[in-house]
């Protein structure tokens, strides 16, 4: 159920977004949405690159707390602000999964 959610929340969901607040443009905006999840790339700074009980939010630097911050003050611009929109649905779902990790994981 959590690799469900998880997948629903980086595709389905940003396209619903792109659909819903974006729909002149929404296949652009939803292009731009999920390529923000290539923030992941900093996860192969880790070893071992995946460990299924690890959260990501404050481990990885892109998923740093400073990080989500300039997310975050990224969202006042409005030339990056569809790019701080994906990074923050991206942090929080991974914040959901770290949750689901504590459950999982103890």
């Amino acid at each position: 159920m959590q690799a469900l959610i998880h997948y629903f929340l980086h595709f389905i969901f940003p396209a619903a977004i792109a659909y819903g607040f974006y729909r002149k443009n929404w296949l652009k905006i939803y292009g731009i949405l999920v390529a923000t999840m290539l923030v992941d790339l900093d996860h192969l700074l880790a070893t071992p690159v995946f460990e299924a009980c690890r959260c990501s939010i404050n481990f990885h630097p892109l998923h740093s707390y400073w990080a989500i911050g300039a997310y975050i003050l990224l969202l006042c611009f409005r030339g990056p602000r569809v790019i701080a929109l994906g990074l923050l649905l991206h942090m929080g779902t991974d914040a959901l999964d770290c949750m689901f990790s504590r459950l999982y994981c103890g």
